[in-house]
């Protein structure tokens, strides 16, 4: 039986190239994947306890993909990053700020919204079809061909002569729903398959230069894989500042073309490397199956109950309802088309999916960023630079701290024995969002007790009161360091926590929360304008603290559940290599 599940794996999984250092010799002997390159070894129990854990060098492969990931957010954050001026502002109106569709905050902000939604629902199409028919790579290739369209639709509709006929909003409308399409395909497989080219599962013990030893381990791989991914997600955000000048200073079609070539770059650069890709094969319809296997489950529970002969546990506890799926208990008898191990990654991927509920209200809050900040910026002294260039501190911030967290905060806390595991970074990402909504509230009524305009600024021709926009710094660091915290670890904790098999679609619903968020925003679009902005962002400051006390309440236990797992697992692998 084990060797049928090794040959099937090896048929599902294609490597294209091999590792530097590898030496045929040094196999582990249950995990073909798995080899030492010079200076290390596998790891004992004693390592385990005793070495200080780090990560391990990122693949060639890994590269490729984060910069495929860069490109298309530079699209992206290119496109997106005129749009509330674009849509918000009259075309070519004197004294005011650059727009083409004149629609108001209101109308600007609920399209962003829109957008934002329709981009992170996409993404659970783009799962289904790359597991269930392309694979991640195929998916990636023909959905980005889908993107570069829809970057086309929006460039040759923001001409001068398609806004002065009308056509920029119904082309920026087909654009998104377009461009949203796309997008679905490449996020839901683009961060599985940066973290899949890392191949090596067991811990094993590497010799530095110094003569002191190490214990390299996965977790640590993944988690900076993550960091950098991310990384590289925000410096192609910082396209949105050249667009956002061109968008000033030249007009908007060429602020929409910029971006576009770059996608072509984007997928030359992701075709490029796919001979060094590790590709897994798609494995069948995973959602179609899950709701098989929850039906059948629930529909046993409820028979067995309505019977009083519900099953118990070694402990004496009853069993959940999903186990009532198993054929190994085989409660009604009939044929299923899974195992016992399917119905349990099954369910670890649903325990997954549980940490993901309060998210919805933290992207709440980083929308808030992209649409309300951006007008809130324009109601304040900027000097030469265009207001929606703000925004673009965020990334910036990033790209500085990023590099810090992972080589100085995170390993700074491991060597005090205080590992901020995932709950705990979540929990601190929370919370630094709620102070950055707090924080635009106050500038809000700042902006508000100034003049000339008041709590009338930026509308229609009116100009900016008597403040400056610099003042709006503290609030977009303070939402990067909540980036760092909370976005990126929910990524990776989407990653670690999903079986083999359910990556994409596991992937796919963390993505999925960003559009609840949206769905939240819309909720705030009567107030998302003046004079009621004050009230918008103290709501939603008020309600991503209440959220981050309800996720600690309800989650803390999980970090010292996986803190256990892991464990259980390095000390599992390393007796394996024995």
């Amino acid at each position: 039986m084990a060797a049928e599940v090794d040959a099937e794996k090896k048929q599902s999984v294609e490597i294209s190239s091999t590792p530097a250092g590898y030496n045929a010799n040094n196999l582990h002997p249950d995990h073909a994947d798995d080899y030492l390159r010079e200076n290390e070894r596998w790891a004992t129990e004693h390592d385990l306890r005793t070495l200080r854990r780090v990560g391990d060098r990122l693949p060639t492969a890994a590269f490729f993909v984060v910069l495929t990931e860069f490109c298309e957010r530079f699209t992206y954050y290119g496109i997106t990053g005129p749009f509330q001026n674009y849509i918000q502002n009259g075309y070519r109106v004197p004294g005011s700020n650059p727009g083409a569709i004149n629609g108001g905050q209101h109308m600007a902000t609920g399209l962003s919204n829109f957008f934002q939604f329709w981009c992170y629902l996409t993404p659970i199409l783009g799962a289904i079809v790359a597991d269930q028919w392309l694979g991640k790579f195929k998916t990636i290739l023909i959905f980005s061909i889908i993107y570069i369209v829809g970057d086309l639709i929006l460039t040759l509709t923001s001409i001068p002569m398609s806004i002065r006929h009308g056509g920029a909003l119904p082309g920026l409308v087909i654009a998104m729903i377009t461009i949203g399409l796309g997008t679905g395909g490449i996020k839901s497989n683009v961060s599985p398959m940066v973290a899949e080219q890392y191949g090596r599962y067991r811990p094993f013990v590497r010799t530095l230069k110094s003569g002191k030893e190490v214990l390299v381990d996965r977790e640590l791989t993944v988690q900076s894989i993550f960091n950098w991914f991310y990384w590289a997600i925000n410096v192609g955000g910082l396209s949105a500042i050249a667009t956002t000048e061109l968008e000033s200073n030249v007009d908007f079609w060429p602020a929409f073309l910029l971006p576009t070539l770059m996608f072509v770059v984007c997928v030359a650069v992701f075709w490029l490397g796919r001979k060094k890709y590790v590709i897994n094969k798609p494995t069948g319809s995973i959602v179609i199956k899950a709701y098989r296997i929850m039906t059948t489950g629930f529909r046993n529970f409820r028979k067995a109950k309505a019977e009083n002969r519900q099953l118990l546990n070694e402990d004496g506890s009853r069993i959940s309802w999903m186990e009532y799926a198993k054929p190994s208990l085989n409660v009604d008898g009939g044929p299923v088309e899974w195992d016992d191990k399917f119905v349990d990654e099954l369910r670890t991927a649903m325990s997954a999916c549980k940490i993901f509920l309060c998210y919805p209200v933290f992207w709440l809050c980083y929308g808030q960023m992209s649409n309300n900040m951006v007008s809130q910026s324009g109601q304040m002294n900027t000097g030469s630079v265009p207001n929606d260039i703000m925004q673009n501190i965020d990334p910036l911030c990033i790209i500085v701290l990023v590099p810090f967290f992972d080589r100085v905060i995170y390993p700074g806390f491991r060597r005090c024995g205080l590992e901020l595991r995932p709950v705990t970074r979540i929990t601190c990402g929370f919370l630094f969002a709620a102070v950055a909504m707090a924080y635009a509230a106050i500038i809000q009524h700042i902006i508000y007790t100034r003049g000339p305009y008041y709590n009338a600024a930026g509308d229609g021709k009116n100009g900016f009161n008597d403040i400056s926009a610099a003042i709006q710094v503290p609030g977009y660091v303070l939402i990067a360091i909540a980036e760092i915290f909370a976005s990126i670890t929910g990524l990776e904790y989407a990653y670690k926590r999903a079986p083999e098999k359910m990556k994409s679609i596991v992937m796919s619903m963390f993505l999925f929360t960003n559009a609840g968020g949206s769905i939240l925003a819309f909720c705030f679009n009567s107030i998302s304008a003046n004079p009621y902005l004050v009230e918008n962002f103290a709501i939603v400051a008020g309600l991503m603290g209440a959220f981050t006390i309800l996720f600690f309440v309800c989650f803390r236990h999980y970090d010292t559940r996986e803190k256990q797992e892991n464990e259980d697992r390095m000390l599992k692998e390393s007796s394996d290599s024995k």
